[in-house]
């Protein structure tokens, strides 16, 4: 078996979730926030996978140019309910929309996951997809949610790391991809690009 090749990994997202997901896992990494406009992606006509790859493709290239010899991981999370596209919602209002509309079916929570290293032209750009399952929200417990606020910068205005055991009935697929990060499929991705995995030293 060839040796892997320990090797600079950069993180480009500003969520503390996908920090928190690849720390536990024992990545050292660095985190470099990416410059990608958001609002230049026609989310409506384009296919909801297509979409979340592109958008993580393109934050890692953002990132990449200034560090060419480095693996970039970009990561785009968006829910698809009903093929339609649901990102973030903008304020309280949205948020509330969205809310009822996600929890009264199942639907699917879609992340895109690029690892981009210019100095040897690697491209890799992969997406995983968990169904949701949830329960049917009661209207105080959508007022709740919103005024809790914790739907701000969340894909479908919600974190099932926060509200998955009382709203959410089950998952079919990876619970770390609706966190926002498929580690297995990170974890696939690196090993077949040969990249070490450094684990954190616990003393």
């Amino acid at each position: 078996m060839p040796k892997k090749n320990p090797a600079l990994i950069i993180l480009a997202s500003a969520s503390p979730r996908r920090r928190q997901l690849m720390s536990e896992a024992g990545y050292e990494f660095k985190v470099v926030l990416p410059k990608v406009d958001e609002s230049a992606f026609d989310a409506d006509q384009t296919n909801p996978v297509e979409y979340a790859k592109r958008l993580a493709l393109a934050k890692a290239k953002s990132v990449a140019g200034k560090y060419p010899d480095s693996f970039v991981i970009g990561a785009d999370t968006i829910v698809d309910f009903a093929g339609r596209i649901i990102g973030k919602a903008a304020d309280a209002e949205e948020a509330e929309q969205i809310t009822r509309n996600l929890f009264s079916a199942p639907h699917k929570v879609i992340t895109g996951v690029a690892i981009v290293k210019f100095s040897d032209g690697t491209e890799q750009v992969r997406s995983d997809s968990t169904t949701v399952y949830p329960r049917r929200m009661t209207d105080e417990q959508i007022s709740n949610h919103v005024k809790g606020g914790s739907w701000q910068d969340k894909a479908g205005a919600y974190a099932i790391q926060e509200t998955g055991d009382e709203f959410v009935e089950k998952i079919e697929g990876s619970l770390t991809n609706v966190m926002g990060l498929p580690m297995e499929l990170l974890e696939s991705l690196l090993d077949g690009l040969n990249v070490s995995v450094k684990k954190e030293r616990k003393d």
